[in-house]
């Protein structure tokens, strides 16, 4: 969603973006003409067929046109790491002496290193990603992105602008907390890095009345393996599994309390801005990359990665925190709309953009 917005909102403000992407959808490919320039949205996208169905996403074809393209582009933006897409279209915009912008997108972390892949990885860094990473400039959304990122590599420099989110229309928050019970919201994908087996375990210190919403996809046999924790806690029946939810997501997420993210590992966190933009106040991970924000703004609680943490914070909501809940519900979607507004976002892309490209 937030490259999707990037490219559209730069092609309104009069910037000529053409974005090169593969066929891949998952295990299958998208049904597209590929190699042909199709409108999407507003923008000119190339689908190019891979070789590959995992998450390498090997296309030879892209790689062809753009090493016979890439002169005319001022400059190459590269969203996300650890795939041939990516780590070779680096190599040959580099090669041709076009600047290059990588948006890392929480792939460059030390949870991103020691999760998956991990020989292979650090065999593709030292081998040549080190190397392109170092010669480029970067992207990161958040500070605590840009500290990870300069742990690992040494960039032309770090460029430091936030995601675009969609959010709706300002309108009044009708919807207050919850008098008798906790109202709570888990609303991202389910998966492993999110915590959500953590929040599940630390339900069982809550003292207070609760009900946990989970609203998500994911990996089936993940999901069963959490719901097998709930059960084993004797805690399913203060849990609801909602499924994917994305048009009515303001809606959904303005009948709860408290949105919780208890992550691992987040380099940003647009479901955090999606949230408060709705006016409902959140409990994030200090691992969360919106963490400052939140607390700077606040506009929320900031939790460690541990069951006992999550119990306590939510615990204490609960019993001392009512009248924050009403507040932060009030002036949470103001600051968001003043510090995510698509027009002023777009010009500081933009003049990220010029001070990379070469005169």
């Amino acid at each position: 969603m937030s490259v999707s917005m990037l490219c559209e909102q730069l092609v309104k403000a009069g910037v000529v973006v053409t974005v090169f992407s593969t066929t891949a959808n998952g295990l299958e490919e998208l049904p597209v003409a590929a190699g042909e320039s199709i409108n999407v949205d507003g923008v000119p996208v190339r689908y190019f067929n891979r070789i590959t169905k995992d998450h390498s996403h090997f296309s030879p074809s892209l790689l062809l046109r753009l090493w016979k393209d890439v002169n005319k582009f001022d400059l190459v933006h590269i969203h996300a790491w650890w795939n041939l897409v990516s780590v070779l279209s680096c190599f040959i915009a580099l090669l041709r002496k076009v600047p290059v912008l990588v948006s890392p997108r929480g792939t460059l972390s030390p949870y991103s290193f020691g999760n998956r892949n991990i020989g292979a990885k650090w065999l593709i860094h030292q081998l040549l990603g080190k190397y392109l990473l170092n010669n480029s400039h970067i992207h990161t959304t958040t500070q605590r992105e840009s500290d990870a990122v300069m742990r690992l590599i040494h960039p032309r420099g770090i460029n430091l602008l936030p995601n675009f989110i969609q959010l709706p229309t300002i309108k009044a928050i009708t919807v207050g907390p919850s008098s008798t019970y906790l109202k709570m919201i888990f609303f991202s994908r389910i998966e492993e890095k999110k915590g959500l087996n953590i929040l599940l375990n630390a339900l069982t210190l809550v003292s207070v009345p609760y009900h946990l919403t989970i609203a998500g996809s994911g990996n089936a046999d993940y999901i069963d393996s959490l719901k097998m924790i709930a059960a084993n806690n004797h805690i399913e029946d203060k849990i609801s599994w909602i499924g994917f939810h994305d048009e009515n997501k303001t809606e959904l997420l303005q009948q709860f309390d408290l949105f919780v993210l208890p992550s691992y590992d987040e380099n940003f966190g647009n479901a955090v801005i999606e949230s408060l933009g709705a006016g409902t106040p959140v409990l994030i991970s200090d691992q969360v990359g919106l963490a400052d924000y939140v607390t700077k703004n606040e506009l929320g609680w900031i939790c460690r990665t541990n069951e006992a943490a999550i119990a306590n914070a939510i615990n204490e909501i609960a019993e001392k925190h009512r009248v924050e809940l009403i507040r932060i519900r009030e002036e949470a979607p103001g600051i968001i709309y003043n510090d995510f507004n698509e027009d002023s976002l777009v010009k500081k892309y933009i003049n990220m953009y010029d001070k990379l490209i070469k005169p």
